[in-house]
């Protein structure tokens, strides 16, 4: 992998670029075989997933720079694909099942307990204890959270209560209306895709574009709000100082980025409802707003809370923007961020940002709780 990269890198611009494009397009080209081809029945296709199935390990050890001397690994790696695909096609057949689900659940419960349970009971702890992680020191590391004197920590948790207000509730609803404008139009899949194109941007790529539209100069200006501004005879005004302004202005930044999302989904659901009911409430004559009100909302409601639920837990632990555009200053620090912060600091305050992120999880639960009640009574 490393020789591939070197070998790239010594090529000239023009080159790397139809490179990279052609190894995403074999990527994804792989990727569809493996959904669309490789599953369905017949000989020859029970071949080319054995093909896969033993493939695949020795590529990967390939890859990873495994000398070539190492050949028993390689062997190895055959093996092991051979003995799982011999386990997938033994998994109808008595204890073939068990001994597959066993097998291949084992990875991804051990990574779960590696990656996730372990790390959370070790947050848990160190919320308890000083930032050496040697000495219990109960609540402190809350109290400096919620006093007055940690500002720190919290202006961070009243930022984030406001972003967990007004950015789910404003995506999901500018998402919602936009699917009911397009919903059947000429132009619906040109218009879907021009709110969604923000999906495919990072959050760090769009921040970069949004602290551009805000930016402030005494000379030129560069900031397009602020030449909309200037053009109206207006004087530049240094948007992200002023708070709570700041904190709303960047708000929006979330908001563009998760629109395309809500839109998308909720689009799909709102093709979902019965055509039927909505003919029927129109020939006895509900006005569009009574038809919006009465039948679409009742009917994709468990879409709409799973839809804002995503986006409020998105909102709890966003972290990107902050740190793109103003590095939490001017009282615009969330939850997330000023755990990383405090985690960063010399000497790092590690009870302080077991704290915090001890609380965005605390947070995190009811949300997931509604969801899963909501999504249960749907059932």
């Amino acid at each position: 992998m490393q020789a591939f990269f070197s070998w790239l890198a010594s090529l000239p611009n023009i080159v790397q670029v139809p490179l990279v494009i052609a190894a995403f397009l074999v990527v994804v080209a792989v990727i569809i075989v493996l959904i669309e081809v490789a599953p369905r029945p017949g000989t020859a296709y029970t071949w080319v997933r054995a093909a896969i199935a033993i493939g695949f390990p020795v590529i990967a050890l390939a890859v990873f720079g495994l000398e070539a001397g190492a050949a028993w690994v390689f062997g190895l790696g055959a093996v092991l694909g051979g003995g799982l695909f011999w386990l997938d096609a033994r998994s109808t057949k008595g204890r073939g099942r068990l001994i597959q689900l066993a097998l291949f659940v084992s990875p991804a419960l051990l990574l779960l307990i590696v990656g996730l349970v372990y790390p959370t009971i070790k947050t848990i702890v160190a919320a308890f204890m000083d930032k050496t992680g040697n000495q219990f020191i109960g609540l402190d590391n809350f109290v400096w959270v919620f006093s007055a004197g940690g500002n720190g920590g919290l202006i961070s948790l009243i930022n984030t209560v406001v972003w967990v207000v007004v950015a789910p509730v404003a995506a999901t609803g500018v998402g919602l209306i936009y699917a009911l404008w397009v919903d059947r139009s000429r132009a619906e899949k040109l218009l879907k895709v021009l709110v969604f194109m923000p999906m495919s941007i990072s959050l760090v790529g769009g921040s970069i574009i949004w602290k551009f539209f805000y930016d402030y100069r005494q000379g030129n200006q560069i900031g397009l709000l602020n030449q909309i501004v200037a053009w109206f005879g207006g004087e530049p005004v240094n948007w992200l100082q002023h708070y709570p302004l700041n904190m709303f202005l960047l708000i929006v930044i979330l908001v563009w980025s998760q629109t395309g999302f809500a839109m998308v989904i909720l689009s799909a659901a709102i093709k979902g409802v019965p055509v039927e009911l909505v003919e029927a409430a129109q020939i006895d004559g509900a006005s569009s707003a009574r038809r919006f009100r009465h039948i679409i909302i009742p009917s994709i409601r468990p879409t709409i809370i799973v839809v804002w639920v995503t986006i409020s837990i998105t909102s709890l632990k966003v972290y990107d923007v902050i740190a793109v555009i103003t590095a939490g200053q001017n009282s615009t620090s969330v939850l997330g961020y000023e755990m990383v912060r405090q985690f960063s600091l010399m000497p790092p305050q590690s009870g302080h940002s077991a704290a915090l992120a001890l609380l965005i999880f605390i947070l995190v639960i009811p949300f997931i709780a509604y969801n899963a009640r909501t999504l249960k009574r749907g059932n």
